[in-house]
């Protein structure tokens, strides 16, 4: 009797999810290959060769590649790159470590995407589940990579971030509650510049989905309502929203928030979240819908609602010097993120913005910039198109180039009672090597400033 040929499993990037890929497809006897174009970290290197996985660094090796039997890129490949469209052209299936990881588990999926938000929501649900003392792993954008999990220490089920990126790439994974937050527009050089190629990607979170799943999202946001077409699956909707409006599953009504999911209906006070501002208000419904309807025990929701910490570089306290108070929103890299800080703020703010701009329109925020900024710092290589659109907006504006002279600039406008606010509404790569480096290099720098 003839040996079945062992299958080959090329893995494209050698990141957190690449390197999960491969170690679970050395646990379930693939011969696997990881090719990365750039360096690949130590800590990574050391593990592939602990587990036997043969790897190449600072570029691909084609021969070595396109005799795949299945391909898992990084989400950062654009499914254009030129060998991405040979392997595809060869017939030979691409896909995410997400859905690679799927075909081994049969664990439910909890699943957030969303333009801003996914992040909070992610950590804020998974710290729900824990609080109820469920074996619940955390993965995708943030946890450890859902693979390896499955791999080496599966759980009894995952909660799981998405971004549009690993979206694009699954086809067979199936998430048992898919939460959508919203659909601004980011990242539309991807989705050539087509704002509904990249809301299809979002909704691609509810395929598979079958009548005993939930679909949870913030019916109030305008590209969500466009795309409600183009939902998968047969899911159960729950919808949320921040109006008085008993036809939702979930509502709120002169500082009381209700859940419905059908055969449970629960209510506690806003004021019990905590988590400020009206995006983390949007956060907190979506967290708080998926765990009922997981079936959490009500009073461990409100409890844990009231418990969870703020997420690291989201409206994150820095410090106050000379009574000014500095807020850390790196993790604002688009504008409607940049929004709904400054609708968090509640003192005369001086805003600091910059960095790589995606194509921003500054305009969204006009109105907020009016009603609460005293002052605009920009602090990037090229800041022409700030200092062109509040120019004559705002009575003070610095145009700075270095975190350091940004920093003076804000302590010549701030006065006691002020708020610095750091939400940049751009990408970090011009003077940053990510928004978390730009958002610790503020705090630190707020801390040798006196800041406590």
């Amino acid at each position: 009797m003839q040996q079945e040929k062992t299958k080959r499993l090329v893995v494209l990037g050698a990141g957190e999810s690449g390197v999960g890929a491969a170690v679970l497809g050395k646990a379930r006897n693939w011969d696997v290959f990881v090719s990365d174009v750039g360096t690949i970290a130590p800590k990574y290197k050391e593990e592939m060769e602990r587990e036997g996985i043969a790897y190449e660094e600072g570029g691909h090796t084609a021969e070595k590649i396109l005799n795949a039997d299945m391909c898992v890129k990084s989400p950062g490949i654009p499914l254009s790159a030129p060998l991405v469209v040979q392997l595809q052209s060869r017939g030979i299936e691409v896909v995410s470590e997400i859905e690679f990881a799927g075909r081994y588990s049969t664990a439910p999926m909890l699943c957030i995407t969303g333009s801003n938000g996914k992040t909070t929501t992610t950590l804020l649900l998974h710290h729900i589940l824990t609080a109820a003392g469920i074996d619940a792993g955390l993965a995708g954008n943030v946890g450890h990579s859902l693979a390896r999990q499955v791999a080496r220490t599966p759980h009894k089920c995952y909660v799981i971030e998405l971004s549009s990126f690993q979206l694009d790439n699954m086809y067979d994974f199936r998430a048992n509650i898919a939460i959508l937050l919203n659909i601004t527009p980011d990242h539309l050089d991807r989705y050539e510049h087509c704002m509904a190629n990249y809301a299809r990607a979002k909704m691609r979170i509810t395929r598979n989905q079958t009548p005993d799943d939930r679909f949870i999202y913030w019916v109030d946001d305008p590209q969500t309502q466009l795309h409600l077409g183009d939902v998968h699956g047969e899911a159960a909707w729950l919808p949320f929203t921040d109006r008085n409006d008993d036809s939702m599953a979930a509502s709120v009504a002169d500082g009381v928030i209700t859940f419905r999911t059908g055969d449970k209906t629960w209510s506690m006070a806003r004021s019990g979240l905590s988590l400020p501002g009206r995006h983390n208000l949007y956060n907190s419904l979506a967290a708080g819908l998926a765990a009922t309807a997981f079936g959490v025990d009500t009073d461990v929701i409100r409890e844990a609602l009231g418990t969870f910490a703020p997420v690291e570089h989201r409206l994150e306290p820095a410090g106050t010097v000379d009574g000014v108070r500095y807020i850390n929103d790196s993790k604002a890299t688009n504008v409607d993120s940049t929004f709904y800080a400054l609708e968090a703020m509640e003192a005369p703010t001086v805003l600091i913005l910059g960095g790589k701009d995606k194509g921003n329109d500054y305009s969204q925020i006009d109105t907020l910039v009016d009603e609460k900024v005293k002052g605009i710092v920009a602090m990037g290589v090229d800041n022409s198109k700030i200092m062109a659109h509040f120019g004559g907006r705002v009575k003070q504006i610095a145009d700075t180039h270095s975190l350091e002279e940004a920093l003076n600039a804000c302590r010549r406008m701030a006065q006691q009672g002020d708020v610095v606010l750091l939400s940049p509404a751009c990408a970090s790569f011009d003077l940053f090597n990510s928004y978390q480096d730009r958002g610790r290099r503020f705090k630190q720098a707020v801390k040798e400033m006196g800041g406590r």
